[in-house]
């Protein structure tokens, strides 16, 4: 049974543990995955599916909508892979277009756990705190400068949301760094 609440501790651990010997970006996450067992297809699928994760005993398929970007693909995949790490005695998963659930308030209310889970872990795979708050100290970072924020977006082949959640995630309480 899952529980009630994200287990960010846990996902760290699995971040910091598949990211051993990494220290480039981007983040190279259909390697990871397969590395991992699983194999990667791209597919049509109806527009409301980003992406879906087949198991059967030690294998494990995800499903990746060709028409979405590039960005969106990669975050897809991180988003499977934290399915298939964290959510066990699922067999098939289904995301349809997946709103972004961070660390915030909006998530702590959140009433679905493993999507919440599964968001996270692709923001702490693709973007890990430690690359970031390393890329971030040399910068004057100003949330509404779209210019930095679109040059690390790019430089970790996620899309600008997606930069601008994980920053405020991370660095959000202390202003511009």
């Amino acid at each position: 049974m899952m529980s009630g609440r994200p287990r960010y501790a846990r996902i760290n651990k699995l971040v910091d543990e598949l990211l051993i010997g990494v220290s480039r970006t981007p983040i190279l996450v259909d390697q990871i995955a397969r590395k991992l067992g699983a194999s990667i297809f791209y597919r049509d699928f109806d527009e409301d599916v980003s992406g879906l994760l087949i198991r059967q005993g030690e294998s494990a398929v995800i499903g990746v909508a060709k028409q979405q970007s590039k960005e969106r693909q990669r975050f897809t995949i991180a988003h499977e892979l934290g399915h298939l790490l964290l959510h066990e005695a699922e067999e098939i998963h289904i995301d349809k277009q997946f709103r972004v659930y961070l660390r915030s308030k909006v998530s702590s209310t959140a009433a679905d756990v493993r999507e919440i889970e599964a968001n996270t872990f692709a923001a702490s795979l693709l973007m890990p705190k430690d690359f970031l708050s390393r890329d971030v100290s040399k910068l004057e970072l100003d949330f509404e400068d779209p210019d930095n924020v679109l040059m690390l977006a790019e430089k970790y082949g996620v899309s600008t949301q997606a930069m601008t959640f994980r920053l405020m995630n991370l660095f959000g309480n202390q202003g511009p760094v």
